[in-house]
């Protein structure tokens, strides 16, 4: 479904990915983890197409980003991307920014009524609905620009960050049931990236390992643990993969023999 092909990215002279290359599967959910400014969220930029990168290529469903406008607007009609800090209209209500994104989309305003309803259910925005954006707390926001995503019922989607930005506990378990819900029963492909280890496991087929620009490895939870040769908590073996210096630090911050 989607396939990344030696994508080097460069910011200025600061290399931030270097000859990426992977697969993902048809209805499968991938999750990139790695410490800050390793070049997830470019690396999902790359794929979303809103970044180009200076060399390299990217493949949705056999069609190339760029390749020529009929394929790119194809490739559009088919991804929907969730920035971390999505631009949301703001004096709009987030009924109106639901139904807008779904006639982008092409869908029906008979369904559109049914599933905007239903989102606005499931993340507790009903009221809220009907309310400008700007009134929206920093959670509410995103709410509504992952019931966004959503409502285009794009086959592929791309979300950076989906779980941050104030999402509270409900809309946390509401958001990891629909995802796995859409992979499961409707062989939607999903590309995230997250910093919370428990969340990742309990969701991805397999994990994007990133260091230095680089894929360090790509791979199940569990084979990623016998390769840091760890059997307890993904995020351990998480540790010991990407920077396993921390856990001497660890015991270097407690350690208080005097000097």
């Amino acid at each position: 479904m989607i396939r990344v092909v030696d994508v080097t990215q460069h910011y200025s002279v600061r290399p931030v990915l270097r000859h990426v290359s992977l697969e993902i599967d048809h209805g499968e959910m991938v999750s990139i983890l790695g410490p800050n400014g390793m070049g997830k969220s470019t690396l999902l930029g790359v794929m979303a197409g809103v970044i180009q990168p200076q060399k390299g290529s990217v493949e949705i469903d056999g069609l190339r980003r760029y390749g020529s406008a009929e394929e790119e607007l194809a490739i559009r009609k088919r991804v929907y991307y969730l920035p971390d800090h999505p631009w949301l209209p703001k004096n709009r209500t987030g009924r109106e920014l639901l139904f807008g994104v779904g006639r982008i989309y092409g869908r029906d305003d008979d369904r559109l009524l049914d599933h905007v309803e239903r989102l606005l259910r499931l993340f507790e925005l009903l009221r809220e609905g009907d309310w400008p954006i700007r009134g929206y707390s920093n959670g509410q926001k995103k709410k509504i620009a992952i019931c966004a995503a959503l409502v285009s019922e794009a086959p592929v989607l791309l979300l950076d960050e989906p779980f941050a930005g104030g999402l509270d506990p409900s809309g946390i378990f509401a958001l990891k049931r629909v995802l796995q819900r859409l992979t499961e029963r409707q062989d939607a492909t999903i590309v995230m990236t997250t910093p919370v280890p428990e969340v990742v496991e309990e969701l991805a087929h397999r994990i994007v390992v990133m260091r230095d620009g680089q894929v360090a490895a790509f791979d199940t939870p569990e084979a990623l643990r016998r390769m840091a040769r760890c059997s307890g908590a993904l995020s351990e073996a998480l540790e010991r993969l990407l920077h396993p210096e921390t856990l001497d630090n660890v015991e270097h911050y407690f350690d208080e023999t005097p000097q």
